[in-house]
């Protein structure tokens, strides 16, 4: 239990402490509080802008096999965790000091009413002394009154005088010793009520001397919750800047063969568009009286493709681009489009066309390859990538809408997702203005 020191000399000192402290903890409170609000938006910013860095780095390290795909991904998650494990320790901090002075104002309140306590306890006693006086004079009086042959206020020894002087002084002594009386009753009377007074205040004092004990107890409590509180999120924190550390110093190291997997990536997309404008060229002269399919949007309309996945309405997870990793510092293009299709989930033809190949392709994963019919005088192709399982073959003719594949995660790739590929003239080129988006 909390022990406060009993302190009798210094109340007035106390209640200019205490009030200080409540003006203080009034006073810093909103301060505080937009001080942290104000860290919270900067928080929230920080954090958005560091998910957006790793949603770009995370396809800047697509198609990378092994560990660095993953230790990529970590370190982005943990430098997205970081601002708000920096917030959390300050919000645990600011609550600490909350707690503190709270802790300090209640303890000068329980202070003063401790102080109150035992003035009102030597009040009491000093009282107590002064009937007991009182009441012994009284007791003195009715002694010698007795021993007189009567009571003070008898008009016989008033009556005994011997001439007119010693009447005067007689009636003058009888008439002092009534009201010396009188007014030792009227200051023990006093004397008495005002100690009933101060004994119900003493109650009421150790009463709040109680509750402020329970009080001060609850704030040690909190104040220690506080404290551990605090200690977490510090903890945490350093944890969280130690893997940071950690992951890319382990990237950093492992450049040699990031560079290498790279090159063996580019390697793979120079192939492909190889064996695309190979499988185009003798496709188009098999299907070069083929007439357009009537289930395909039409040219002119400019949107060239249905839905290819089972999501509706179509949702893009990550746009084609240009995509910077942050640790690294490379750039690299990002050749297609994400959209959002779970493992298992449908993949369609996005247009009817003939199916070229269905193969694992280093970093893509299980891939399906369709040429189309030429679109303006362009040969076109989709691909469709990181799929579980095909559902078509090779040479099989497909309509818009027809189903081909399962969507999955294989190659490499952060999520199950449909990774689309759209090629003219068998280079890639941005999705998005020919999906119905």
């Amino acid at each position: 239990m909390l022990s406060v020191p009993r302190r009798v000399s210094r109340r007035a000192a106390t209640l200019t402490v205490a009030a200080l402290l409540a003006g203080l903890a009034f006073a810093a409170t909103p301060a505080v509080g937009d001080a942290i609000d104000d860290r919270r938006e900067a928080a929230e910013r920080e954090q958005a802008k560091n998910e957006r860095e790793r949603a770009d780095a995370e396809e800047a390290m697509e198609g990378l096999e092994g560990e660095l795909g993953a230790v990529s991904d970590r370190l982005l998650e943990i430098q997205a965790q970081l601002p708000a494990a920096r917030l959390a320790l300050e919000e645990a901090n600011a609550t600490f000091a909350k707690a503190k002075r709270e802790l300090a104002l209640v303890t000068g309140r329980l202070e003063d009413a401790q102080e109150q306590a035992a003035d009102l306890e030597t009040t009491m006693e000093a009282d107590s002394d002064e009937a007991t006086r009182m009441r012994e004079a009284i007791g003195q009086m009715a002694r010698e009154a007795y021993r007189g042959g009567g009571d003070v206020s008898s008009v016989s020894m008033i009556l005994d005088a011997d001439s007119s002087e010693d009447f005067i002084e007689r009636a003058d002594l009888v008439s002092m010793a009534l009201r010396t009386r009188a007014q030792v009753l009227d200051d023990l009377q006093a004397t008495e009520s005002g100690n009933r007074n101060s004994a119900e205040r003493l109650t009421a004092v150790q009463g709040r001397i109680g509750e402020l004990r329970e009080q001060a107890q609850g704030k040690v409590d909190e104040t220690k919750a506080a404290k551990e509180a605090a200690a977490r999120a510090k903890t945490k924190l350093e944890g969280l800047q130690a893997e940071q550390q950690a992951k890319q110093q382990q990237l950093v190291a492992k450049k040699g063969e990031i560079t290498e997997q790279l090159a063996k990536i580019n390697r793979e997309a120079d192939r492909i568009e190889d064996d695309l404008n190979d499988a185009i060229r003798d496709q188009r002269e098999r299907d070069k009286d083929r007439p357009d399919d009537p289930a395909d949007p039409p040219s002119s309309s400019g949107t060239l493709f249905v839905n290819p996945t089972q999501t509706k309405p179509i949702y893009v997870t990550s746009e084609y681009g240009m995509r910077f990793h942050p640790v690294l510092h490379y750039w690299r293009l990002h050749a297609g489009i994400d959209l959002r299709d779970y493992c298992g989930n449908d993949v369609y033809a996005a247009r009817s066309g003939t199916v070229l190949w269905t193969q694992y392709r280093y970093g893509w994963g299980n891939q399906v390859m369709i040429a189309h019919n030429d679109v303006n005088g362009r040969t076109l192709a989709t691909s469709y990538n990181h799929l579980s399982s095909f559902v078509v073959a090779p040479g099989a003719k497909v309509k818009a809408g027809q189903l081909i594949a399962r969507a999955g995660n294989t190659g490499t790739s952060g999520a199950c997702h449909l990774h689309f590929e759209v090629y003219f003239n068998g280079a890639t080129t941005n999705p998005r203005p020919y999906l119905p988006l």
